[in-house]
């Protein structure tokens, strides 16, 4: 195992002064000084690329610096995969243990690809995304153990680990001032700069697209949404199609990789089965025959033995999907706790005119860019919940009635270091009680989210609340923690449970009054996915 406590004194004395050195090797970002002292854990800092930059002191640049700390990151992440894969499985006899287990192999193994594709990235907002999909996957890890109530498992986990989490901290940590400086210092206008630091943050111009949908899709891709289409693939129960299950459509658009984006037509029908859509798997679109039409349906959940990862109905990793006119459920019911209905963890994954229908943890929005326009969601506990960089627009967003003595909370954000660049954003919805709740909704509390990790972050703006959210508006997780950490904001939004008069008082929430603040938030800015049109020809500023 390699951490810096586990070598020969001798050796540890040596590369701290090399270490030291470096530290005092001014590292400029724009004329800004930087080194090992102002990343979040200087002495893992320290010892790994101190002992990595012993020969190359004379030429380190801030640019060396910034891939040194990427680099040393993925080597220990492909250490940790090793040590991971080579565990010994009899201290996983329990099927609970197992399946967490089982969650970690695939998700360091993600890790080391997102980390690869940071390396080889000259696009800062790019990096930022992917090392905090990097960051989550290695929480997630122990979230599967956490999730069975299981914690002493990951004591058979290498203690390196604990390195490895500090490690990921410190190189975001590091990509995260380079993009702030860089930001800080380049022209409203860069979103096609030419520098090798580029990044395609907007800066709330009035940049117009004539539809409603992200710059970063293609032309042709826009038009896919836009109108019913030719696919490549047709599943259909009948037999009327290439196939009869979406699984088995998903392993044939498996084959026609090499084509560009594939695209599969879901007829109508309930397609009772569990998808699962690798990160090989890229560029993939959906379509059904409608949300009421085409459903995709399952029932795993927590209590019977799936980690809240794996209990997804509809899971996809791959990057680029496209989801159109059908709904995603499980009904699993609230009395099986953790029960997903559709994980996301594809970067620049788009959601169309689509349904998400379950009770607890119905739309985990894993990791990555997504985007959800025109869209249902449905549910009780947490039931938009995950870590991903996510805006909900043009959606509605229906609570459900939950089991006795429980109260419904609408997100469950899961940032876990303040340099992630990650959030739920609610932009232009609108928040009500499902039919089964109407009833009884003044006997049940609701509130717009809970704090599921320290630096959890939510922001509602420009939607209409309805009286079923309860005054103070959000809810703790536990005792005071997260309270001063977190970041949730609400701007203009209209309806019965909009007032803020009546909010809670934590540290982290924010009335945003100012469109600066909120304008960080858009999809243009927070998304770094240009700008939007709120209806087919309608132009919107770009910033809200």
């Amino acid at each position: 195992m390699h951490t810096p406590f586990s070598n020969q004194m001798d050796k540890l004395i040596f590369n701290c002064c090399i270490s030291y050195f470096l530290l005092f090797t001014l590292f400029f970002v724009h004329g800004k000084e930087f080194s090992c002292n102002q990343t979040p854990y200087p002495h893992v800092c320290n010892h790994y690329i101190g002992s990595t930059t012993t020969n190359t002191l004379s030429t380190l640049d801030s640019s060396s610096f910034h891939d040194m700390a990427l680099k040393v990151t993925m080597d220990q992440a492909i250490e940790a995969q090793k040590l991971v894969s080579t565990m010994d499985l009899n201290n996983f006899k329990d099927k609970k243990a197992k399946s967490a287990w089982e969650d970690c192999l695939e998700l360091y193994e993600d890790t080391i690809y997102q980390l690869k594709r940071s390396i080889n990235s000259n696009n800062l907002n790019d990096k930022l995304t992917w090392q905090s999909a990097s960051i989550t996957n290695h929480q997630t890890c122990q979230n599967g153990f956490i999730d069975f109530n299981l914690p002493s498992h990951l004591n058979y986990f290498p203690s390196m680990l604990g390195n490895f989490s500090k490690l990921l901290s410190n190189s975001l940590s590091i990509s995260n001032t380079l993009a702030s400086s860089y930001s800080s210092s380049s022209s409203s206008s860069s979103s096609s700069s030419s520098s090798s630091l580029s990044t395609t943050k907007q800066n709330g111009g009035r940049r117009l697209l004539s539809d409603r949908f992200p710059s970063w899709l293609s032309g042709s891709d826009r038009k896919l949404l836009q109108a019913t289409t030719g696919a490549d693939i047709v599943v259909a129960q009948d037999g009327s199609g290439h196939y009869k299950t979406i699984s088995e459509g998903v392993v044939g658009a498996s084959k026609l990789s090499g084509k560009g984006r594939v695209i599969i037509h879901v007829k109508a029908g309930v397609y009772k089965e569990n998808v699962d859509i690798k990160r090989s798997v890229q560029n993939l679109m959906i379509f059904g025959d409608g949300m009421d039409s085409t459903i995709v349906t399952g029932n795993q959940n927590a209590i019977d033995g799936s980690t809240t990862f794996r209990s997804a109905t509809f899971a996809v990793m791959g990057d680029g999907f496209i989801a159109k006119d059908i709904t995603f459920e499980n009904t699993a019911g609230p009395q099986k706790h953790q029960a997903v209905a559709l994980r996301s963890g594809a970067d620049h994954s788009v959601f169309y005119r689509c349904a998400f229908k379950g009770y607890q943890d119905t739309l985990y929005v894993y990791a990555n860019r997504q985007f959800y326009r025109d869209c249902n969601i449905y549910g009780t506990i947490d039931f938009i919940f995950g870590n991903a960089v996510s805006v909900l627009q043009n959606s509605n967003i229906f609570i459900r009635k939950p089991m006795s003595n429980q109260q419904n909370t609408v997100t469950a954000q899961g940032r876990t270091d303040p340099n992630e660049n990650t959030g739920i954003v609610i932009h232009n919805c609108r928040i009500t009680a499902a039919g089964d709740l109407k009833p009884v909704q003044g006997s049940v509390k609701s509130y717009l989210g809970r704090p599921w990790q320290k630096y959890s972050r939510t922001v509602v703006m420009k939607s209409n609340i309805d009286g079923v959210i309860n005054s103070q508006g959000w809810a703790p997780w536990m005792g005071g923690f997260a309270l001063s950490t977190l970041y949730y904001g609400e701007y203009m939004n209209v309806g019965g449970g909009a007032g803020t008069g009546g909010r809670v008082n934590w540290p982290g929430f924010h009335v945003i009054t100012n469109p600066s603040e909120a304008v960080k938030f858009s999809v243009g800015n927070f998304l770094a996915g240009g700008s939007w049109i709120a209806g087919s020809g309608v132009p919107f500023d770009a910033g809200l």
